[in-house]
């Protein structure tokens, strides 16, 4: 049974300056679901992923037309408040970016600019951030030791961490697991099959055993535009377009 949509994208046309990056998007991308999208370097997966809380428009000369709707309301109005939408849609990217502080104050530093200055409430979120996270065995006798100091795979579950700890509702991934190494690499994906129970979760993936592992959907992208997008089982095993085949099969990519 098909889930409620959380997100839907509707004729997303982005360029940068004169060059068309994305060509008529529509994708739904439903609730408590993995959506995975996959595609040949510089088809335009990590763009659109950007599109879902605006962070392309942080890079000069973006135009945009078309728009995204997360539950039924348009991201792209000018009265959405931005700072509002990157709370409720968490990034997480292809390099684990720990901030320069200890662990605890790694995952306090969202709620503390959102406005939440008492102690054991921010006790409680960095333990229960680093318990959904599946780090706090790991890391909860050194709080107060510096985030650099943990392993490639521990940063990129302490950045999670960071994402839930503002309560988000969609996790956008951009190729989370690209830098780890394949124990750490299953212990994400272990995580991202946990967190699908309570969050709404894009990933970009340059790995098609990965999106076929984690996702229950999959978009593939060609040159800017979504060639295909349908259930990953039935994308993978049965693909309807010939080019989703030759690049699943690997013939290109």
């Amino acid at each position: 049974m098909a889930n409620r949509i959380k997100i839907k994208s509707k004729d997303i046309n982005l360029f940068y300056g004169d060059f068309q990056a994305l060509y008529n998007i529509n994708m739904d991308v439903e609730e408590n679901r993995v959506t995975a999208l996959i595609g040949p370097s510089g088809c335009g997966k990590s763009t659109f992923l950007r599109t879902l809380n605006r962070l392309n428009e942080l890079i000069e000369g973006t135009r945009i037309e078309g728009q995204v709707f997360m539950d039924d309301y348009a991201i792209y109005d000018k009265e959405v408040n931005v700072v509002d939408l990157r709370k409720k849609v968490g990034m997480v990217f292809q390099k684990p970016s720990v901030f320069p502080m200890s662990i605890y104050e790694n995952v306090a530093y969202g709620p503390k600019i959102h406005g939440i200055k008492d102690r054991n409430r921010l006790d409680e979120i960095v333990e229960r951030s680093l318990k959904a996270a599946n780090l706090w065995q790991e890391v909860s006798d050194r709080l107060n030791s510096s985030a650099a100091r943990l392993s490639g795979g521990q940063q990129q579950r302490l950045v999670i961490a960071r994402v839930l700890a503002v309560e988000p509702q969609v996790i956008l991934m951009d190729e989370p697991a690209s830098a780890l190494d394949p124990i750490s690499t299953s212990k994400l994906e272990d995580l991202i099959a946990e967190l699908k129970n309570y969050y709404t979760i894009v990933i970009v993936t340059h790995n098609m055993q990965q999106a076929a592992r984690v996702s229950d959907y999959t978009g593939f992208f060609l040159n800017g535009k979504l060639v295909e997008f349908n259930r990953t089982d039935e994308l993978f095993v049965n693909p309807r377009d010939n080019r989703t085949e030759d690049y699943i099969t690997g013939r290109f990519g």
